[in-house]
C-alpha cells in the first residue's frame, strides 16, 4: 500500500470529522503533502498535535522541511487569530495551506461570528492557499441522512464559498472514507498517515 498524496489544491474546505477517527492526522498529512512540495503550511488550534502522532506523519520529512510548519495557538481572541493568519499568510512566502483544527465548538451551532471570521479568511488571503477547516460533524437523530456524518451549519459554509468534505469511518478498524466535492477515497488510517 502506497501512501496517498493529496494534489495542490486552493480549495476552500470545511472538513466534517465523524467522533476523533483522524481528522487532525488528515491534517498534518495534507501539511507534510505541501512541505514537501516546496510550500509552507500554517496550523492554528486551541491545543497543539499529539506530540507523537506529529513525529510519525513528519518522519518522512528532514528537519529543514519541518521548519516550514508554523503552529500558533488559538485557545483567545478567534478574530484576532483569523487576523494573524490572514497577515502571516501575506507577509511569509509560499504559503500553500492554511488549517484551523478544532476551530468550533464540538457540537451545537457553529455560530455566526465564527463563519464571519472564517470567510474572511478565505476571502482576504491569496486565491493560491488551501484553507482547511477541520470540526466534529454531527450525527442526524432523524434518521434520514445517507451519511454517518453531518458538516455542521453546511448552507452557511457553502455560501462562505467552502466545499463540504466528511471523514468517516464505515466499520472498526483502519479504514476511513474521505467525501469529497468530486469524488469518494476508501482509505486505510496507518501510522505514518493515510494510504490507498
Amino acid at each position: 500500500m502506497e501512501r496517498y498524496r493529496f494534489e495542490k489544491s486552493s480549495a476552500k474546505i470545511h472538513l466534517a470529522v465523524e467522533g476523533s477517527i483522524g481528522g487532525t492526522s488528515l491534517g498534518l498529512h495534507m501539511a507534510t503533502d505541501v512541505i514537501e512540495r516546496g510550500g509552507r503550511v500554517l496550523w492554528a488550534s486551541p491545543f497543539m498535535p499529539d506530540g507523537v502522532r506529529f513525529g510519525q506523519l513528519f518522519s518522512h520529512l528532514s528537519l529543514a522541511n519541518s521548519a516550514k510548519y508554523h503552529a500558533m495557538n488559538i485557545g483567545g481572541d478567534f478574530d484576532q487569530a483569523v487576523e494573524i493568519l490572514i497577515q502571516t499568510s501575506n507577509s511569509l512566502p509560499s504559503v500553500e495551506l492554511i488549517v484551523m483544527d478544532d476551530w468550533c465548538e464540538h457540537s451545537g451551532r457553529i455560530s455566526g461570528e465564527k463563519i464571519k471570521a472564517v470567510e474572511k479568511l478565505a476571502t482576504q488571503t491569496t486565491d493560491d492557499i488551501c484553507v482547511l477547516l477541520i470540526s466534529k460533524g454531527s450525527i442526524d437523530a432523524s434518521g434520514n441522512a445517507t451519511t454517518a456524518v453531518v458538516a455542521r451549519a453546511k448552507d452557511a459554509m457553502k455560501s462562505a464559498g467552502f466545499e463540504i468534505w466528511r471523514l468517516e469511518r464505515p466499520k472498526d478498524g483502519p479504514h476511513r472514507t474521505l467525501s469529497t466535492e468530486k469524488d469518494v477515497k476508501n482509505l486505510r488510517l496507518e501510522e505514518e498517515g493515510f494510504v490507498h
